[in-house]
């Protein structure tokens, strides 16, 4: 038997650091909201297949809990019929894991490790909040908006294909424009010592260039190509992601071998927070990926940006996010398809030699930016589990 008031939560979604991380600070902001509040410190636990970041679920006191998930590809394969099962397996140990949990309030990021898990609380009868990252519903999420008590989303274009998603309910969930959750360690930057702990200098403009967690192949492609003329201007930070750290780094030190300015060209496997937080810090540009997780921490940090998205046939939504960030005036967009060294190089000299465009972008991502989401979120699903309780 767990204590009276002791409040119950469960998180779920994933397959991605984009659904995992803006769960994370959802959930530093309910430990917050519950102190605050002079509440019982809630029991969160996070269920999926895997636990995806084992340090950031026990830094965080998230308990786990393992239940399977079928996932439904978008193209023909024999996959999709052997998942049907897996994900029947997976509702029923959902709805056995939460009827022994019987928590207050479930708490979905989307993705198909989300359905199980909410499935199985549409059975038990215990209340559902969605989150919605992208600017175009996800195929999770907008199966389980129908079901949902709230639904929260990070832009306006998302809310409207909701509305029309839940149009014939007859108890409609109540719609929510909250931006994306972004973890409180990346909400603010590090600009002192940062130039000397990366060895840079601040006589010369920085570019920082992210691939996303998995790096981007066609990203550092283009940009290694670059680098020869890119270095006579600018240093650049580059997170290669982990998998293409050593044949990009490798391609680099060949086109930059004789280079004069070989070390302003600085690569990294991966960023972790303190050493994202320095390289943003001291970066005059961003170039990234438009996963919603990237975008929103692009515009918290107030950095002009180039954009580059995954292409439509591969993920329908990064070049919804990416130009419905651009309608802002916060970033430039150039698709993979047009992606060139010359255009690219074109683009990242048009800006740095417009400081005027650049200050405007900035003040744009500002604007843009919803450092309170993961506030905004956390307290409705508090409110939820409250109601639960009563």
């Amino acid at each position: 038997m767990r204590p009276i008031f002791l409040m119950r939560i469960v998180l779920t979604g994933g397959g991605s650091g984009g659904h995992f991380y803006p769960t994370i600070a959802v959930a530093q902001q309910i430990r917050k909201l519950a102190r605050e509040d002079k509440l019982i410190d809630p029991d969160l636990i996070y269920i999926a297949p895997n636990e995806y970041d084992k340090d950031a679920l026990y830094e965080n006191n998230i308990s786990f809990k393992a239940v399977p998930a079928g996932k439904q590809r978008r193209y023909s394969s024999i996959f999709n019929f052997l998942d049907l099962f897996k994900t029947g397996w997976g509702i029923i140990r959902a709805i056995l894991t939460l009827y022994a949990l019987f928590p207050d309030v479930v708490f979905s990021k989307g993705g198909y490790t989300s359905v199980p898990i909410v499935f199985a609380a549409r059975i038990l009868g215990i209340p559902i909040i969605i989150h919605e990252s992208d600017a175009i519903p996800g195929r999770a999420n907008a199966w389980a908006a129908k079901y949902s008590r709230r639904v929260a989303v990070s832009y306006p274009e998302s809310g409207q294909q909701f509305e029309t998603l839940v149009s014939r309910r007859k108890n409609k969930p109540i719609i929510a424009l909250t931006g994306n959750p972004i973890r409180h360690e990346l909400e603010t930057l590090v600009t002192s010592g940062a130039h000397e702990f990366l060895r840079l200098s601040r006589e010369v403009p920085t570019i920082l260039v992210l691939g996303g967690s998995q790096g981007a192949q066609m990203i550092n492609e283009t940009l290694v190509e670059a680098l020869p003329r890119l270095v006579e201007r600018y240093q650049v930070i580059h997170q290669t992601g982990k998998e293409n750290f050593t044949i990009t780094s490798e391609s680099a030190r060949m086109v930059l071998e004789k280079h004069p300015h070989i070390e302003r060209y600085i690569a990294f496997p991966f960023l972790n927070v303190l050493a994202m937080r320095m390289a943003a810090g001291a970066a005059d540009l961003i170039i990234s990926r438009a996963g919603s997780g990237a975008i929103f921490e692009i515009a918290q940090w107030a950095k002009p940006s180039i954009l580059v998205p995954i292409p439509q046939d591969v993920s329908r939504d990064q070049e919804r996010n990416a130009f419905a960030y651009a309608r802002s005036g916060a970033t430039v967009v150039i698709t993979q398809e047009n992606l060139t060294p010359n255009l690219l190089i074109t683009e990242i000299n048009r800006l740095m030699d417009n400081p005027k465009e650049c200050q405007v972008m900035s003040e744009h991502a500002r604007e843009f930016a919803r450092p309170d989401a993961a506030r905004k979120i956390a307290r409705e699903i508090l409110n939820l589990a409250i109601e639960h309780e009563d």
